[in-house]
């Protein structure tokens, strides 16, 4: 195989651009790519680096998630039917499990806590995943520079990392990592099938990150079973095509059938429909917005540039998730498709060749400072941030004598977001809130989420009494931050006021205070 289409040494700023050729796919990675592969995990780690820095505790909530690896591992290892503490029923084992398997295993072998596990295992991933980026934006853009433009790019990205390197990307980021390797999978599969054939290894690991996508969360699936079909409608509309295409999804199916067995025999197949327009992904991302003018003029664009994959990826990306972070990342192949040519005529014409190399190095330097610079940004100052803290030392402590001091069958309803770790780590039941409950329907879910936002928003004690009676909800406790708190991402003031005005109200029991929380013994929610 040849490699990529570029200045034969390499040494200008881009390398000729155009809709990639069979003839032009590349080696897997030569010692040249290590070259323009590095700045590109440089940022990746440096925004690693950057974060922990910026977050003593996790960004966003992991509680349940590692609260299903301890059930798997307390269960056997065998996949427990329901998860505990998450509302009074609990709520069903019915997410890809192969994710909440590495948790159980990394948990049991290394004995480290979940708010480690949740804070460092993910921006490792997002490391992980530059490198299939480059490959794909190397062979799809027929050149390393470009790739080290996108691979920049998506790792400066804060609506690329605020899924990923949080405590989200627990499950996201290797779900991410499956499918962008798949999806480079099908790439070499399809692209040199006019010249030298399709190469079965590249059959073989489509499957193999086909099933393993499916088997850690059900939007990255869509986002890969999408972008396999555009790779198919571009580069091999034959039956063969299609058929090679139907033996991978075969094999990813074959891959995920125990699950799926066991899955409907638990819970049915309607565990898979009630949760599949909750989130924006499969099925609920279908709403047509004003944000979706810029990649719509982007793919536009694409397609008068006659680049019609990527024209037609941006627009599946656009349409297809409400989630910001795919339309990010395939946008960024477009841009780039799109502005290196121009920047290679403006260097060519006024920087001499061997000058071209150290414009190359300032132009990566500075995308490096002014990126992190964003991403920092956006992690400490911006609202809201694309990190935010759900819990402190001070939640954690009240969480922690909550588990020592309340006896086992309490209940308690939590305002703010430091409600998704609560059950976790005091290991008592929340009565009130959304985390697991898509899987039991669109309707359950937004009852839920809508009560959880209600009472998180009460500015004094008559509102969270009245919300509760509404609801038909009695708790044993109440747990309320002091101050400011995050609350569905967004940082929001009132907690002094609410809990000043339970310390006076009839009904509320103050049982706990440290700096950050307290809480309350429920005797009665009427006002």
């Amino acid at each position: 195989m040849t490699q990529p289409v570029g200045d034969p040494d390499d040494s200008s700023v881009v390398s000729g651009l155009r809709e990639l050729r069979p003839s032009a796919v590349a080696a897997l990675f030569s010692r040249a790519d290590a070259r323009y592969v590095a700045p590109v995990l440089l940022a990746g780690v440096a925004v690693y680096f950057l974060y922990l820095a910026a977050n003593a505790y996790p960004g966003y909530g992991a509680g349940l998630y590692n609260l299903m690896g301890e059930q798997i591992a307390a269960n056997g290892y065998l996949p427990p039917e329901s998860i505990p503490y998450y509302t009074v029923d609990g709520v069903p084992f019915a997410y890809p499990p192969l994710l909440f398997y590495v948790i159980a295993v990394i948990r049991d072998v290394t004995g480290v806590g979940p708010f480690a596990l949740a804070r460092f295992f993910p921006g490792l991933v997002t490391i992980a995943y530059l490198v299939p980026t480059y490959l794909l934006a190397r062979d799809v853009l027929a050149s390393r520079p470009a790739a080290t433009a996108v691979g920049l790019l998506v790792a400066l990205n804060p609506k690329v990392l605020q899924w990923h390197i949080t405590a989200g990307g627990v499950v996201r980021a290797p779900a991410f990592l499956f499918a962008v390797c798949g999806i480079y999978a099908g790439y070499r599969l399809y692209a040199a099938v006019e010249t030298t054939g399709y190469d079965r290894r590249w059959l073989a690991i489509s499957s193999l990150c086909f099933g393993l996508t499916m088997l850690t969360h059900p939007t990255y699936t869509l986002f890969f079973v999408g972008s396999f079909v555009i790779l198919w409608l571009s580069l091999d509309r034959s039956l063969a095509g299609f058929l090679r295409g139907g033996v991978v999804a075969a094999g990813g199916f074959a891959l995920a059938t125990p699950w799926l067995v066991w899955n409907v025999s638990t819970h049915g197949l309607d565990v898979f429909t009630a949760a599949s327009g909750t989130h924006g992904g499969i099925g609920g991302g279908f709403a047509i917005t004003a944000w979706h003018v810029i990649p719509l003029v982007l793919a536009a664009a694409l397609f008068l540039a006659r680049r019609p994959f990527l024209g037609v990826w941006t627009v599946a990306a656009a349409l297809l998730f409400q989630q910001a972070r795919f339309v990010a990342f395939v946008g960024t192949f477009g841009v780039v498709a799109l502005a290196l040519p121009r920047v290679r005529a403006a260097v060519a014409e006024r920087v001499p060749r061997p000058k071209r190399r150290t414009v190359a190095s300032v132009a990566i330097a500075a995308t490096l400072v002014v990126g992190l610079g964003v991403v920092g940004y956006s992690m400490t100052v911006a609202e809201p941030s694309i990190a935010p803290q759900f819990v402190d030392d001070d939640d954690v402590a009240a969480m922690e004598w909550v588990g020592e001091e309340t006896p086992e069958d309490a209940t308690f309803v939590v305002v703010g977001d430091a409600a998704e770790w609560f059950p976790d780590v005091s290991k008592r039941t929340m009565t009130v809130g959304l985390w697991g409950v898509e899987w039991e329907g669109a309707e359950t879910y937004a009852e839920q989420k809508d009560l959880y936002r209600s009472i998180s928003e009460c500015p004094d004690a008559d509102c969270v009494s009245e919300t509760l009676d509404d609801a038909d909800v009695t708790p044993d406790y109440l747990y309320v931050p002091k101050g400011t708190y995050v609350l569905r991402g967004k940082r929001t003031d009132g907690g002094d006021d609410l809990v000043w005005s339970l310390m006076g109200a009839d009904g509320y029991e103050e049982v706990y205070e440290n700096d950050g929380v307290v809480i309350f013994r429920v005797e009665s929610t009427e006002s």
